[in-house]
């Protein structure tokens, strides 16, 4: 479908100062571009890399300044980091992160084409619409623009665009950065997808997000074996139901509800925004002194707020039998459980081998363990420009820091030493966007205020505000 609707004015200046046509068209080609790019593990992240790293030059950018990494042993999965080099001689630069890769996408289990940007009715729909491509084109946008325009900033800024972040069980871009090439990401701190922001049931804002900390993600694999055999002779040792079974205990796992400093800032700007039983909840948890009953309640108001407040594991993937006719000699399925910070993996696992209450299915943990790092601090440094923009483009909403409950390329970072700041600023709603689903949007009108907030707040820090 065409996007011609997408360069018209109408809506298109937010209720604040913030003109939002500015550089449009230019920007949904660059966004266009990414999106259309299978960097799936189907496909190929370095081919955006390489086409992050054409623009950016013919924007003007230095050989020097822009550099693409592609590792030996992974072709496909590149990275391109640029610098905009800035007027101060002592001050540590701000990383701009985004990844360009997403979640395997099926045509067929699709309404619309995953790897076509396409609009109707006010909604963007393709993979990566949302997670993560959304905030890349923003970020390259606003580096060509800040060329064009001649800005100087005062601390440089550096841009990474990177690959593996939906599968760093077996290779991530940032990860390989630090480990082999550090002095590309150092920074000051680093602004990061995360957090995501909410409408209200009106489709209006209800609070901007910035997320500070996350959760670690780990995968755990599930086994079991049996002898198999012809599928005319079915015994009750059959390996799949066997799984199966497990698989289903295992799915009424409750981990125990755990506030931590992180949960406790998040209802504290949260609980303004309701009434009734529910605000009085929020204030609780906030003040560290909810019960048991008003934590259950929380947690089954949203899907988002069990996962703030408590370790879950879920079923993702499951694999079984060798032949239609054959009685299956092995089903494994995998696990993935996202911990709250500090939570022990082996604690995790032997709570999984207790739900599954088989001593013939097997759990094991898969890949190395993930770094986990305290919330970097929100000092009035790193929330001031915030604000200031917010109030450009959303006057009045509130900002609402946010524990990250999935997992971004920001536990490498914090780990590294490198504070990184979760500041996607695409308003959604209840409904969520459908990443890593099917469908996956985002509507225009939050592509285009989110742009436009990103651009003055990374303008705000580069100019030492």
């Amino acid at each position: 479908m065409c996007l011609c609707t997408l360069h018209a004015s109408s809506g298109a200046t937010a209720a604040g100062s913030v003109d939002l046509n500015v550089g449009w068209p230019a920007f949904l080609e660059i966004y266009r571009e990414l999106v259309e790019m299978n960097t799936a593990r189907s496909g190929d992240c370095t081919r955006a890399a390489e086409a992050v790293a054409a623009r950016l030059k013919a924007a003007g950018f230095a050989d020097d300044d822009v550099v693409l990494v592609i590792p030996d042993e992974f072709p496909k999965e590149g990275s391109v980091v640029a610098r905009l080099r800035g007027t101060g001689a002592v001050t540590k630069p701000i990383l701009l992160l985004a990844h360009l890769d997403v979640v395997e996408a099926r045509r067929e289990d699709w309404e619309r084409d995953p790897f076509k940007l396409t609009e109707e009715n006010g909604i963007l729909y393709g993979r990566g619409t949302f997670d993560d491509k959304a905030m890349a084109a923003v970020f390259v946008d606003s580096f060509i623009r800040f060329r064009q325009e001649g800005f100087r900033p005062q601390r440089e800024l550096k841009l990474a665009m990177t690959c593996g972040e939906e599968t760093a069980q077996i290779f991530n871009g940032v990860r390989h950065l630090l480990q082999e090439h550090r002095a590309l990401l150092d920074a000051a701190f680093a602004l990061n997808e995360g957090a995501d922001s909410m409408l209200d049931a009106e489709g209006e804002p209800l609070f901007l997000a910035v997320q500070t900390g996350e959760k670690s993600s780990q995968n755990f694999v599930l086994e079991t074996r049996s002898p198999g055999g012809h599928s005319k002779m079915p015994g009750k040792n059959n390996a799949l139901t066997r799984l199966a079974a497990g698989l289903v205990r295992l799915d009424a796992l409750e981990f125990p509800f755990e506030v931590n400093l992180a949960t406790r800032r998040t209802f504290a700007a949260l609980y303004p925004l309701y009434e009734g039983q529910l605000a009085t909840d929020l204030r609780a948890i906030a003040a560290g002194a909810a019960t048991e009953a008003a934590l259950r309640r929380v947690a089954a108001t949203s899907l988002e707020w069990n996962a703030l407040l408590r370790t879950t594991c879920v079923g993702t993937t499951a694999e079984a039998g060798h032949a239609p006719n054959a009685l299956p000699q092995r089903a494994i399925a995998n696990v993935n459980c996202r911990l709250l910070p500090g939570t022990s993996v082996e604690n995790v696992r032997t709570a999984l081998v207790r739900a599954v209450a088989d001593d013939e299915i097997t759990v094991k943990k898969v890949g190395p363990t993930e770094p986990t790092s305290p919330p970097p601090p929100l000092s009035t440094s790193i929330l001031g420009p915030i604000e200031r923009a917010a109030a450009l483009v959303w006057p009045g909403v509130p900002i609402v820091p946010k524990m990250e409950v999935g997992a971004t390329d920001g536990r490498y970072l914090n780990a590294a030493g490198i504070p990184t700041y979760g500041l996607r600023a695409m308003f959604d709603g209840p409904e969520t966007s459908g990443s890593h689903g099917l469908n996956e949007h985002v509507r225009v009108r939050s592509l285009r205020e989110g742009r436009a907030f990103l651009h003055e707040v990374v303008k705000g820090y580069a100019s030492g505000e």
